[in-house]
């Protein structure tokens, strides 16, 4: 590849991952050559599709998810492995509206091309097991919970960042709470939220 076109395709590639980060994959692409400072030609040359260009943008994002992974099966401490974990996720999940959704719903096909998605179901299997065999889990703790944390979770992107993060660590305590056999610790303080960020979520 050529100088120019290379960095015409990073440019594009910084552009989309900014722009998906603050609106989401469904942004317009136009956004995205604008800010890159492309035409839409020279973008859909080097991405010509949506899915294309999302993979591309995500691409760090996804190994930092591996390696995640990777820490919390590390951890000699399962539930605190699972905790972190989901935090770390929850925060990506507030903070960055894209690749939330991308990873989560909306463009499966796009990230699944080195089975991201069975490797991350097959690792929590593998951070719930060890958290149940501990004792540190609900016998009847199952990983589809997980799932519920995330989806119910997920309103929260909406909202300004700190009332986010606020936020975020408040529901994933409770949440883990109840998925822990025991009392696990006292909650975050809560965020400032009322019910007209409900409305305005709707």
């Amino acid at each position: 590849m050529r100088a120019d076109a290379r960095r015409n395709r990073e440019r594009i590639i910084e552009a989309a991952r900014e722009t998906f980060s603050a609106q989401g994959v469904d942004a317009p692409l136009s956004a995205v050559a604008r800010r890159a400072g492309v035409g839409m030609a020279t973008l859909y040359r080097r991405f010509p599709t949506r899915a294309a260009l999302v993979e591309a943008a995500f691409a760090e994002q996804l190994s930092v998810c591996a390696s995640a992974f990777e820490e919390a099966l590390a951890d000699p401490d399962p539930g605190r492995g699972l905790y972190v974990l989901l935090e770390k996720v929850c925060t990506t999940q507030v903070t960055d509206r894209g690749f939330g959704s991308a990873f989560m719903t909306r463009f499966p096909d796009a990230l699944d091309h080195g089975q991201e998605r069975a490797l991350a179901e097959e690792g929590l299997r593998r951070l719930v097991q060890r958290a149940r065999e501990a004792g540190q889990l609900r016998d009847d703790f199952d990983p589809a919970d997980i799932t519920l944390l995330l989806l119910a979770h997920a309103g929260l992107a909406g909202q300004p960042r700190d009332t986010a993060l606020a936020a975020s660590r408040r529901l994933l305590a409770y949440l883990f709470q109840a998925f822990r056999s025991e009392e696990w610790g006292p909650l975050p303080p809560p965020a400032p939220l009322t019910l007209t960020e409900v409305g305005a979520a709707g």
